[in-house]
């Protein structure tokens, strides 16, 4: 029993000395366009969402979350800073998106919980292209586009831009300034590097509707 024991922990010791030494040599392809093992990928995929229901369960959704107005204010920023990635009615694929490896949620089409698109949008995910909107957006701003996400997938392609067209331009900095002071308003008349509201669904080399990329796994 103790022999086999013995030979169970020298395997095993050996395989964590093999794999070490496999991904500190950079054999392992971390480039976007090779997608992950399998393993990994489930590995990976289980670990982000135990992870977010997990650290968003706590979180008190807003009891404004279908005001109109508030969807209005995100259809702006989602046209901005998410539709380039996420996409939008009428819009199936972009470049950006398209080199992205996994590639995010269509969220024109699948339903999100509330928690967990507001935790997302608010902290990022690591090693993802996912970026932590909280840094530079206040509590209200983001959960504007949460409310606007969760009606996304019932929007037809006009009533998006009708939507949209009716937002207020972009404002890139909602959050704490560098000396912690959150701004007054949260609108603005700014916009972020520049671009218009309509960013999303116009800019970034955005294919017409039907022309499809190569979709790695999800």
């Amino acid at each position: 029993m103790k022999k086999w024991l013995v030979a169970i922990v020298v395997i095993g010791i050996a395989a964590v000395a093999a794999a070490g030494t496999y991904l500190y040599a950079g054999f392992y392809e971390i480039g976007a366009d090779t997608p992950h093992w399998p393993v990994t990928l489930k590995v990976m995929e289980s670990t982000r969402t135990r992870a977010i229901l997990r650290q968003a369960r706590d979180i008190q959704v807003p009891s404004n979350l279908t005001d109109a107005q508030l969807i209005v204010k995100g259809a702006g920023q989602y046209a901005t800073m998410c539709a380039n990635c996420h996409l939008a009615p009428g819009l199936e694929n972009t470049e950006t998106r398209s080199g992205l490896y996994p590639q995010p949620p269509n969220l024109s089409t699948h339903q999100m919980d509330p928690k967990a698109t507001f935790w997302v949008t608010k902290h990022g995910i690591k090693m993802s292209g996912m970026p932590a909107w909280g840094l530079t957006h206040d509590d209200d701003t983001i959960w504007s586009m949460v409310a606007f996400i969760n009606k996304l997938p019932q929007m037809s392609p006009q009533q998006y831009q009708e939507m949209v067209a009716k937002a207020e331009p972009h404002d890139a900095m909602h959050g704490p300034d560098a000396h912690g002071h959150s701004p007054g308003n949260n609108s603005g008349s700014g916009n972020e590097h520049g671009h218009n509201q309509n960013q999303g669904a116009h800019s970034h080399g955005a294919k017409k509707p039907g022309a499809h990329a190569p979709h790695a796994h999800d």
